[in-house]
């Protein structure tokens, strides 16, 4: 079957066209001087043709590597896909590739290629990460580097806690979430990975990028930082790989000014000068310490602290009076002959964890149930209690979300009804079983899950009052962060697959425990799965009575 003008190659059409344009001097046999000229017209064709081959076969080449790599690294991926990507550099390597470094492919081979290729990469393009996605990943990354206070080397090296697939990053890829933190104004997290990009790239490593690129981001997120002669040095090391670098020529003059100006002003009043700085040093510590003092940033530091280990108030004395024990609740039907165990991880709020409570294959059931149905997670509007999905820019909750209810399988029944023997609290009024599956670098940030007096219509929408107690069940094991935190008491509850730990929201007075606020670490390592019945008054009236005491 002969090819289509519109299927032909390149270069079978670039001839085409050429000889079309001869063939309107249709009496070349008549004179050897216009054959003469179609040996010339060959002979460029030709020379044409064999620059398509030579740059068809560059192209050849790099899409081979390019699918040798990806070949090795797939074939490693997918024998663990959730412990390759619970190492935060391999999900956001995914999230660039796909996003980015397949696209670069598609236009490589776009005008040369078979149909069927880009036809199919055209089409599974689509269901590709987005923008978005990439931006995500690489703001978890450097969130993660936060909270757990790594260093960028330690990160790009992928020397991380409990990792199976160690991976390495590359220039473009420090440079990457450089150029991110820059476009978000994040100039500390700017010089960190410029920094790194620009170390990399003294250290041989080969890269698209050059040096001149990073110090130009480098000096200029120095400078926003205030440090005028580190900015300075970065610029003349820019302007000696680059002399005609004409921003970083005129930047030099300014930073010139700048210092000179400093100086001048510290030469003629060394005490005025001194005085100032000491009145805007306690300007900006009055500043940083003032409204979200006593607020967020206690709170942040203390939620962060909590994440590594560190700041977990619990004595001696306090630890002693924790036990261990096997649990029926009460001479329960279904646990007298076969209780189950029991430790207490608090003591105020009372946190109570369950040993090996939910099966391997219950956990994998849930899982498959909730994977088709995951959503980027809700959060509870303040104002209005309606459950909505915030932005992933400004959401507190990164994760994603499916709810299971009885109908779906036996085993959610089966589940919802071991959680009420145990608690002994009615599970007819409680919100059905949410799944969530933390991304990379997922979190939740400190949030209660009662509703507070100020949110008088919290949950008004269910009808069941407020959320008495919370259950949660830890469904894998994280190999580094991802623990359920308590900043306001110190507490620290760390995932132990087939576990769930139980604790109260409200006094029995129905007042809520304000000392429950908790939080979700991100995980550094690892893929977190949990699963949490949140449990409403209605229904509890006879099984948890009222108590006296507001504080009972």
């Amino acid at each position: 079957m002969p090819w289509t003008r519109m299927e032909l190659p390149c270069w079978c059409l670039l001839l085409l066209s050429c000889l079309e344009s001869l063939s309107a001097h249709n009496d070349f046999f008549t004179s050897i001087g216009h054959m003469t000229d179609l040996l010339y017209t060959e002979k460029d064709l030709v020379t044409s043709l064999k620059d398509y081959i030579k740059a068809e076969e560059n192209k050849l080449e790099q899409v081979k590597r390019w699918a040798d790599k990806l070949d090795s690294l797939t074939a490693t991926a997918t024998q663990d896909p959730e412990g390759f990507l619970g190492h935060p550099v391999n999900a956001f390597k995914l999230m660039k590739r796909l996003n980015t470094e397949w696209g670069d492919l598609e236009s490589l081979v776009l005008k040369d290629t078979t149909d069927g290729f880009i036809s199919n990469l055209t089409i599974q393009r689509q269901h590709f990460p987005s923008e978005e996605d990439q931006t995500g990943a690489a703001k978890a990354l450097l969130r993660l580097q936060d909270t757990y206070k790594l260093d960028a080397n330690t990160i790009s090296i992928g020397d991380l806690p409990g990792v199976k697939h160690k991976s390495k990053m590359t220039v473009e890829d420090c440079y990457e979430l450089g150029k991110i933190a820059y476009t978000d104004v994040d100039y500390y997290h700017t010089e960190l990975w410029m920094v790194q990009a620009l170390k990399q790239l003294d250290e041989g490593e080969e890269s698209t990028l050059d040096k001149v690129t990073v110090l130009d981001y480098l000096s200029y997120a120095v400078y926003q930082q205030g440090e005028l002669e580190r900015a300075l040095d970065y610029t003349k090391r820019l302007l000696q790989l680059d002399p005609e670098h004409q921003r970083a020529k005129g930047n030099l003059k300014y930073f010139d000014f700048q210092l000179e100006k400093q100086k001048k002003a510290a030469d003629e009043n060394p005490q005025k000068e001194k005085e100032r700085g000491k009145r805007q040093t306690t300007k900006t510590e009055k500043r940083k310490f003032s409204k979200k003092a006593l607020s967020l940033i206690p709170e942040r530091a203390k939620y962060e602290m909590l994440c590594r280990g560190e700041g977990i108030r619990m004595t001696p004395r306090r630890q002693s009076r924790l036990f261990c024990r096997y649990h029926d609740n009460n001479h329960n039907p279904h646990y007298v002959l076969a209780p189950v165990k029991q430790q207490d991880e608090w003591d105020h709020p009372y946190i109570v964890r369950f040993i090996d409570i939910i099966s391997d294959e219950e956990i994998e059931m849930v899982k498959q149930l909730a994977k088709p149905r995951l959503r980027r997670a809700t959060i509870s509007n303040p104002i209005t209690g309606v459950l909505e999905t915030a932005p992933y820019r400004i959401s507190k909750r990164v994760s994603k979300s499916a709810w299971l209810t009885g109908y779906d399988d036996p085993v959610i029944d089966k589940i919802n009804q071991r959680i009420e023997d145990l608690t002994g609290l009615e599970m007819d009024t409680a919100e059905e079983l949410q799944v969530a599956n933390y991304g990379v670098g997922g979190q939740y940030e400190p949030h209660f899950d009662f509703g507070r007096k100020d949110e008088p219509d919290a949950f008004k929408e269910l009808g069941t009052g407020n959320r008495i107690a919370t259950w949660l069940f830890y469904m894998s094991d994280v190999a580094a962060g991802g623990a359920t935190v308590f900043p306001d008491v110190g507490a620290a509850v760390w995932p132990q697959k087939g576990s769930a730990v139980f604790w109260y929201n409200l006094f029995a007075s129905g007042e809520g425990d304000y000392s429950t606020r908790h939080a979700a670490c991100p995980v550094l390592v690892g893929n977190k799965w949990v699963s949490n019945k949140w449990i409403h008054e209605r229904g509890q009236e006879w099984r948890r009575p009222c108590g006296q005491n507001e504080t009972e």
